[in-house]
């Protein structure tokens, strides 16, 4: 009877352990068929480790649902200390193709500018993808979309230089505005594009791309131009 009893309890030992391992391998097989698969959308792409979107910030609302104002006289942006944007010299059109331009106040406004599970990135955020990109005198091009206006096969003037796009970023032209109150500048020659982190009390760090040059350049404005925005996956 006690040799049955032994039989019956290591039967069922063996059972739960097989039942148990079955659900960990199910449950394994469920975590991987629920990771993203990359690229995980048209408006994402995978970079190195970090996921970005491909198209530039063309929102008009704070993440809490608060409106962010828009600014299309030139002096009184210049004046601005809150967060505002704009298109373009003042043409939705442009925005449909480059997004809107953002100050840097709507940048680091507290409401937040990027959607729920994204953020703008860092310099540090930036310095990541150029670093995997090659380092800066290579990283612009494999980020600027292929093309010439002149040819008539992409928005950045001739000759947009290097220019591969192979990295997916789909980086366009859409030029800024000037902080001295002077109106928008460049579309279609340079792109600009805001990081979070300050450079003293008057200005943030940006990144900015050309049409001569196939690399990527750092520099510091004033917190009152109006740049692009790109959005990194949390």
């Amino acid at each position: 009877m006690r040799k049955h009893y032994f039989i019956l309890v290591w039967t069922l030992v063996i059972i739960i352990g097989i039942t148990s391992c079955s659900n960990e391998e199910t449950k394994t097989q469920n975590d991987i068929a629920s990771r993203p698969i990359v690229p995980i959308m048209a408006s994402e792409v995978q970079i190195g480790n970090q996921i970005w979107m491909t198209k530039n910030l063309n929102v008009s609302r704070y993440r809490n649902g608060d409106p962010i104002p828009q600014v299309t006289n030139p002096t009184q942006w210049a004046n601005l200390t809150t967060g505002a944007w704009c298109y373009y010299n003042n043409d939705s059109q442009n925005g449909a193709k480059y997004g809107k331009l953002y100050n840097w106040y709507a940048v680091n406004d507290p409401r937040g500018l990027a959607p729920a599970g994204w953020h703008i990135p860092s310099d540090q955020d930036w310095a990541t993808l150029v670093s995997f990109l090659g380092f800066a005198d290579l990283a612009g091009g494999k980020m600027k979309t292929t093309g010439t206006l002149q040819e008539g096969t992409g928005l950045w003037k001739s000759p947009n230089v290097a220019a591969t796009n192979s990295s997916g970023f789909s980086a366009l032209p859409g030029g800024y505005e000037a902080e001295n109150g002077s109106g928008s500048f460049l579309l279609d020659r340079y792109g600009y594009w805001w990081s979070t982190t300050e450079f003293g009390s008057q200005r943030a760090v940006a990144r900015i791309l050309n049409y001569t040059d196939g690399g990527i350049t750092t520099l510091e404005f004033f917190k009152d131009n109006g740049f692009s925005v790109r959005c990194l996956k949390n």
